[in-house]
């Protein structure tokens, strides 16, 4: 049954932008809303539990009557940066959205700045109660693979304006001098998980601090599934982190910094596989130094053409050429060495929908714990949009900017039909026609479960 408001007249009229015919403008009591394809996406966040999980684990408990519950609040930031919010202050916009908060349970969404004294309230502490128990809550439902996983690292700048803590200058490559945070990245790359997250201050290097992130992020993993390989770009080139990986027996390759040292031992490179009419690839075992060991360097020699750029460096003394040198312990040919780590290209495309979709570099407060927070919040919503895509069966991974276009987004009323509160999706959207498919396979689908091991003790 409908909703008995009468429509209200306003005396207003307009004309068609492209033709004559007059519109009336009218308001309504209606509550409607352009988010109704989110209904999809609250029954997959059922059948995981997420409000559950929050509950279980958030560590900010208020003590004022009027309050709403932190869960809440939390809850209501990841929907509210899942439609598209990239800064605090357009949150409150749903605060109008009755339909939306009926799909939530909420009698009144927080405002901005309810949802900013939720993230203040976060220390380091509470950073580590809340999300590492939520990573392993997620991690408990990725799929086993035979062959492992592949762990990518990265770090990127999120650009600052104002004095907040940890904002300093640093390598910023798009704005020179602009203070910026430095945060350090691992990705799950056949997953399309990211295993954790680190905000930093901008003024550390790339590399600053990544064996403590690594036992972190190993301790998290546990024993679940085998890291087959690690992948790092250049900015990772140390013999400190080299040496820990190779302790923890973890394969890997890392693009090896063209130093003076590095570049004599790849001219001197007399043998050569031919791969093509314009790539060889060749291999040495220098000791750098500094290094107690040798190590493997594989390189890949390709031609200069006109009207292509090549990815690799020139060298004075090889002309004609571009070089890219690989440092690894795989044992693999160099070509397919190569190959492997060119399929780490995917990880710069997972750090722009954070940044460009999800709006990661947006949420910034002036506590650093707090900044942290809110990105934590947004990298595990990143991990439940991937989650989604596979528990609603859609065949390949689609951006988070994609789902809200094609799944998210559907103009829809909310009405009652007796005591039952219904939402009508609008048929020219898409309506619930094309969105069933996607509730059956939610509905039947059958959530994976890693194998349960002690998780292993951060050395």
């Amino acid at each position: 049954m409908e909703s008995n408001a009468a429509d209200k007249p306003v005396p207003r009229e307009i004309n068609a932008l492209l033709s004559d015919e007059r519109l009336i403008l009218r308001e309504t009591q209606r509550a409607v809303t352009p988010f109704g394809g989110i209904a999809v996406f609250i029954s997959f966040l059922g059948k995981v539990g997420l409000v559950e999980a929050v509950r279980r684990h958030m560590p900010i408990c208020w003590k004022s009557p009027n309050h709403i519950d932190p869960s809440s609040t939390f809850t209501a930031f990841l929907v509210a940066v899942l439609v598209g919010a990239r800064r605090f202050a357009p949150t409150s916009l749903l605060r109008g959205d009755r339909a939306l908060q009926a799909l939530l349970g909420l009698d009144r969404f927080p405002t901005d700045d309810t949802i900013r004294n939720l993230f203040r309230a976060f220390g380091m502490g509470e950073v580590q109660r809340l999300y590492e128990p939520l990573a392993e809550w997620q991690m408990q439902r990725l799929a086993q693979r035979d062959e492992g996983y592949t762990l990518d690292l990265d770090s990127t700048v999120l650009e600052r304006y104002g004095k907040q803590e940890g904002s300093l200058k640093g390598h910023n490559p798009r704005k020179h001098g602009r203070p910026s945070h430095h945060p350090l990245l691992a990705v799950l790359s056949e997953a399309h998980f990211l295993l954790h997250g680190w905000l930093r201050s901008g003024n550390c290097g790339t590399s600053r601090g990544v064996e403590e992130f690594l036992k972190e992020a190993l301790a998290l993993w546990g024993q679940r599934e085998k890291i087959r390989l690690l992948r790092a770009d250049s900015g990772f080139f140390e013999d400190k982190l080299l040496s820990f990986l190779e302790q923890r027996l973890l394969p890997y390759i890392v693009v090896a910094k063209l130093t003076p040292w590095v570049k004599r031992a790849a001219q001197r490179v007399e043998q050569w596989t031919v791969l093509d009419d314009d790539y060889a690839a060749g291999e040495f075992r220098p000791k750098l130094l500094g290094w107690r060991v040798e190590r493997r360097f594989v390189v890949i020699r390709e031609q200069v053409r006109e009207g292509r750029d090549s990815v690799g460096r020139k060298l004075i003394d090889v002309p004609g050429y571009t070089f890219r040198v690989f440092v690894t312990t795989g044992g693999d040919p160099p070509e397919e060495i190569w190959r492997d780590y060119n399929r780490r290209a995917d990880m710069e495309n997972r750090i722009a929908e954070l940044k460009h979709d999800l709006g990661a570099d947006g949420f910034c407060l002036k506590p650093f714990f707090a900044t942290e927070a809110a990105f934590r919040a947004v990298l595990l919503l990143f991990n439940l949009l991937a989650e989604f895509q596979r528990a609603a069966g859609l065949p390949t991974y689609r951006e988070p900017a994609t789902i809200r276009t094609q799944v998210l987004t559907c103009g829809a009323i909310l009405g009652r039909a007796g005591r039952r509160v219904v939402l009508h999706l609008s048929e020219s959207w898409g309506g619930l026609t094309t969105r069933i498919p996607l509730l059956d396979s939610i509905l039947n689908w059958q959530i994976p479960t890693s194998p349960k091991l002690e998780t292993a003790p951060v050395t």
